[in-house]
């Protein structure tokens, strides 16, 4: 009886233990999101969000979603320039179609980012669904 009650108990306590666990601060999301869910997040921003554009910047400076700043894809330090941001703040990120935004995001996952959304089919069909965009 008591070797029966001693698995209950270690049975429980393992339970609690990975519960807690659950339940740190530690979640991390990778969301993709279409054109009107975005706007909806860029309406009523997470705390500290940074909008990247990560087209060209001939690409940018033909038009982008305001508040946006541009980290070019193709330059050969992209990897490093996402490296240095801050991991802990949320990211909005969208190129033109959605190609190198979802390469990015698998960057950005290696790297350590905790919370980061991205435009599905990009600028693209932030466009076509008739929403603002900042020449």
């Amino acid at each position: 009886m008591i070797r029966g009650r001693s698995r209950s108990i270690a049975a429980l306590a393992i339970a609690a233990f990975v519960g807690l666990g659950a339940c740190g601060g530690d979640t991390v999301v990778f969301e993709l999101t279409d054109a009107v869910e975005s706007q909806e997040l860029l309406t009523e921003p997470p705390a500290g969000l940074v909008v990247l554009d990560i087209r060209t910047p001939d690409e940018f400076a033909e038009g982008h979603i305001g508040g946006s700043s541009n980290l070019d894809f193709y330059e050969p330090d992209f990897a490093a320039s996402l490296d240095a941001l801050d991991k802990d703040l949320p990211y909005f990120v969208y190129c033109r179609s959605g190609n190198r935004s979802s390469q990015a995001l698998e960057t950005m996952k290696d790297l350590g980012f905790t919370e980061v959304y991205e435009l599905d089919g990009g600028i693209i069909t932030w466009a076509e669904a008739g929403l603002p965009i900042d020449q």
